[in-house]
């Protein structure tokens, strides 16, 4: 980790154009570009920078939401979705161009992230391939053979690989964006808690331990920590806790298991994510819970995962263990929007990747600064209640049973496989067990009225092959979508 500087309280009455609540991704990111804007713009942390989810979690930055594209669709037709997407797009390079603008040290960003599948379901990533095909996602479908020779490991079959994602350090990104901010004229305070706002007005108030501040803009960007001052946003929001190892270095037998150097998902939830860090360590998350609870109670869980998917590792040691608690809400889609005059928020970026909060600071600070008003896109999304202890409980029921379906579907694919192979193998031996054609017309040509093929040409011995597999790589590829009849 690069040196965190600590940033001091603020003390005394201060007036300024907008105050942002949150010292995490998405209120640095604001921070920045408002002041950039040539705003006056002070940030509030009411601990470290980045201290809770923003900090805490694996670091991936992809495109996309964590809401499934046909939901999208579902809520707002196809070409808004597309647009979203297109957003979505927009945060991640907005992520890949300030680490290089900024030459922030230690986010030690690398390419790709591979969307594993732990069954034989090629006809469903097939789907969602061609949906982001038409919403114009740079994407490649890896069928089986490609996929195992990267990662080796008989638990996966296809899968979908994003070139353009990244993966990185996140807390050393996050100081980097406050460095970035503070030298576009903004000032950051931290262990400087926003106790109240007063919204009336043109001139919000909000009220700290030491000071009281004026600002015509507030912007929330917080998840489940505003509860003390917002308790109806982070009532809106589902808290999941995912549990992170990173292992002991393992040496050249690392690097023979896993010869693929982006991020690897094989879970759309909580199981598992994971990715190699400092050349020989693997990072290792999963174990999603709704609860917070002591991480090192799932090292061992964590580590019969990896030893399950890549037995060749052996028994592997843990040198770390942390867990980071974010916030997801019931649509799954980030909430970016106004809430009243003046007061805007920026929340609910869990499960897909850091991109979210790139977006909602980016959108928020363009709002403010210039009028952009294409923060509505995410109108639809609103503030849904998530059902207290009630929706917690079902939320963790639902983790709990899908781990369960992947599981068995993970072993009936596993079985199917086991099957095909020892059919073919089993017709192998046949076919060199059996005795040679009968030969007819005494002394013609071998190869005359023969169904057997010249020793010359190979035979098209279909029971030699692999049972066939779809070919994703030509599948796969993006398709124009037919013109739409205009109104």
């Amino acid at each position: 980790m690069v040196d965190a500087p600590s940033r001091p309280q603020l003390h005394g009455d201060v007036d300024v154009d907008v105050c942002v609540i949150g010292g995490g991704l998405a209120g640095l990111t604001t921070a920045r570009e408002i002041a950039r804007g040539g705003w006056s713009v002070v940030l509030l942390e009411a601990e470290r920078l980045a201290a809770n989810a923003s900090g805490r979690n694996t670091g991936f930055v992809l495109p996309g939401f964590a809401a499934a594209p046909d939901s999208i669709i579902r809520r707002v037709g196809f070409e808004r979705a597309k647009d979203l997407w297109a957003l979505s797009q927009s945060g991640l390079e907005y992520v890949r161009n300030v680490i290089r603008d900024d030459a922030m040290p230690g986010v030690d960003s690398q390419d790709g992230w591979l969307y594993v599948s732990k069954t034989d379901n090629g006809d469903e990533l097939t789907h969602l391939a061609g949906i982001l095909g038409e919403f114009g996602g740079e994407i490649e479908g890896w069928p089986t053979d490609q996929v195992r020779a990267v990662l080796r490991s008989e638990r996966y079959f296809h899968a979908i690989h994003y070139p353009r994602a990244i993966h990185i350090h996140p807390l050393n990104y996050a100081l980097g964006l406050a460095v970035a901010a503070e030298r576009a004229g903004a000032r950051i305070f931290e262990h400087t808690p926003a106790l109240s706002i007063d919204p009336a007005g043109v001139r919000k108030r909000i009220v700290t331990p030491q000071a009281r501040l004026r600002a015509n803009h507030v912007v929330l960007c917080g998840n489940l920590q505003i509860a003390d001052l917002m308790p109806q946003i982070a009532a809106t929001l589902i808290p999941i806790t995912t549990y992170v190892i990173a292992t002991a270095p393992l040496g050249v037998g690392l690097a023979e298991a896993i010869g693929y150097h982006g991020a690897v998902s094989d879970s759309e939830l909580a199981d598992n994510h994971y990715r190699i860090v400092g050349g020989d360590r693997l990072m290792w998350s999963g174990r999603s819970t709704t609860w917070a609870r002591n991480p090192r109670r799932y090292v061992r869980t964590l580590t019969a995962d990896i030893q399950k998917t890549y037995p060749q590792l052996g028994k592997v040691a843990v040198d770390y263990v942390w867990s980071g608690t974010l916030g997801n809400s019931i649509h799954r889609m980030p909430q970016i929007g106004e809430l009243g005059p003046g007061v805007w928020l920026a929340s609910g970026f869990g499960g897909h990747g850091l991109n979210t909060t790139a977006i909602a600071g980016n959108l928020i600070a363009r709002a403010i600064v210039d009028g952009d008003q294409t923060w509505r896109q995410f109108t639809p999304f609103e503030l849904v209640a998530a059902g207290g202890i009630f929706g917690r409980a079902i939320t963790q029921t639902y983790y709990w049973a899908k781990r369960l379906r992947d599981a068995i579907s993970e072993r009936r694919a596993q079985a199917a496989e086991l099957a095909r192979r020892r059919g073919r193998e089993a017709e192998m031996a046949n076919r060199e067990s059996a005795p040679p054609a009968a030969e007819e017309g005494g002394g013609a040509d071998e190869s005359a009225g023969s169904i057997v093929p010249p020793p010359e040409i190979d035979a098209p011995a279909a029971a030699d092959e692999p049972p066939p597999t779809i070919a994703l790589n030509n599948r796969w590829r993006r398709r124009k979508r037919p013109e739409r009849a205009k109104a």
